[in-house]
């Protein structure tokens, strides 16, 4: 019955696009719809993805892309229930994985020696990746599962920063703190903790870490419009920052615009305490401080974006350059014909000094863009695009997340009852 329902209402959805960077800033990876678009920073031209497996490439739109904490792996999968893995160097795809249901999200162990993917069913299944060459296509393997949230979407998964736990967070406001086992392929059986506070789907998950703190801290987005701060061995939460007022987006009210300050994606300011957040509504990002003594998250700066319509649905930064990449851009708007578009900015800049950040960030023209004029015509599908198609995207993916994520949207109440008839479990009682 689930997946009759996907099926029929698949033609409705659009899929965000997604933009990654080599934790080096060697290459930077964008997937928008199916088309996975690379390009080298290094070589300063595009990438010629290699794939000889029987599974061609993606069929469908791309739903999470991840570099390795080393830089040598590269994940992506989505919707057409395939985890292609590959190697950031080389870029040919090294391995396969065929899934049971559509591809939510994914993570690479912090020694890159496994890689874990969740499906629309709330199950995290993972793969042994140790030994793989970047040179040579490994035989295709099998996923083991590890753990489950038992029917909810799950919408993130990160490691912390010494690899001990495993975190993922769901649609139905839940944050989990798994200790991630020594034989991951016997699944994943010890809680450490859960993280419980948000009201709404949780979006996205990211760690705060500094020389003082190398553990970090989690901080969480989510659609009831807040940034959270958490400890996450006890599960405990420090702070909540409300980002609508400092966001201007008070304003919206009424059913329709009910979900225009969700949180979107969040982004960590490499060296520094400063959190890159992405707001559905917002034409720009918020910059929030951690103090992660006081164990406190305040808003530090909006940045606006002005001149275009841009409003971003994915963020990436690198360790090692400080710079933060956006992208706008959406699957299935058009006529289908003509390359799904993208947008790519990015900021530079990040300084910590004064309350307010006075002192940057500062928005990159195109010709300061590294890569220049090559990375934009490659990541975006041309140079230089109109504000209007933009415009649209904004719409399109606000409309898509309430039906992604916002469970009580999801279904209809005439539909929930039909599917209630019709579970099997009350067959077999029957």
């Amino acid at each position: 019955m689930e997946d009759t329902y996907e099926e029929t209402n698949k033609d409705t959805e659009v899929a965000p696009a997604l933009i990654a960077v080599h934790p080096t800033q060697k290459s930077v990876a964008l997937a928008i719809g199916s088309d996975l678009r690379v390009f080298d920073l290094l070589k300063d031209s595009a990438v010629s993805l290699v794939d000889d497996s029987s599974e061609s490439l993606h069929k469908d739109s791309i739903r999470a892309i991840r570099y390795g904490a080393s830089g040598k792996l590269f994940v992506s999968a989505g919707d057409d229930k395939l985890v292609k893995i590959w190697s950031a160097e080389s870029w040919r795809c090294i391995s396969t994985v065929c899934s049971e249901k559509r591809v939510t999200a994914v993570a690479i162990s912090n020694d890159g020696s496994f890689v874990c993917f969740a499906d629309k069913f709330g199950v995290v299944w993972v793969v042994d990746v140790e030994g793989f060459d970047g040179n040579q296509v490994s035989a295709n393997k099998k996923a083991a599962p590890m753990l489950s949230h038992y029917c909810s979407i799950i919408t993130s998964l990160e490691f912390s920063p010494d690899g001990r736990f495993f975190i993922s967070a769901d649609r139905d406001f839940k944050i989990r703190v798994n200790v991630f086992p020594k034989k991951p392929l016997d699944g994943a059986h010890e809680i450490q903790s859960f993280a419980l506070g948000h009201t709404e789907f949780v979006s996205c998950l990211a760690f705060v870490c500094t020389q003082e703190f190398p553990q970090g801290f989690l901080v969480s987005g989510s659609g009831d419009s807040t940034v959270r701060l958490w400890e996450i061995s006890s599960g405990s939460l420090l702070d909540t920052c409300d980002i609508r007022e400092k966001a201007g987006l008070l304003e919206f009210k009424g059913i329709e615009e009910e979900w225009s300050a969700a949180v979107t994606d969040i982004s960590t300011i490499p060296d520094s305490t400063l959190v890159a957040v992405a707001v559905q509504s917002l034409q720009g990002i918020l910059l929030l401080r951690c103090d992660l003594s006081a164990q406190t998250l305040n808003v530090a700066k909006v940045v606006t974006i002005k001149g275009d319509t841009f409003i971003p649905t994915s963020l990436s930064t690198s360790v090692s350059s400080g710079l933060l990449w956006m992208v706008i851009g959406a699957s299935h708007l058009g006529d289908g014909e003509s390359p799904s578009l993208a947008r790519v900015r990015v900021i530079s800049d990040f300084k910590e000094t004064g309350p307010d950040v006075q002192q940057g960030p500062t928005l990159l023209e195109d010709n300061e863009t590294p890569g220049g004029e090559k990375l934009l015509k490659k990541l975006q599908g041309r140079v230089s695009i109109d504000e209007k198609v933009f415009a649209t995207t904004a719409e399109a993916l606000k409309t898509s997340m309430s039906k992604l994520l916002i469970k009580k949207q999801y279904y209809s109440t005439e539909k929930r009852e039909f599917r209630k008839r019709g579970r099997n479990d009350k067959k077999l009682k029957q």
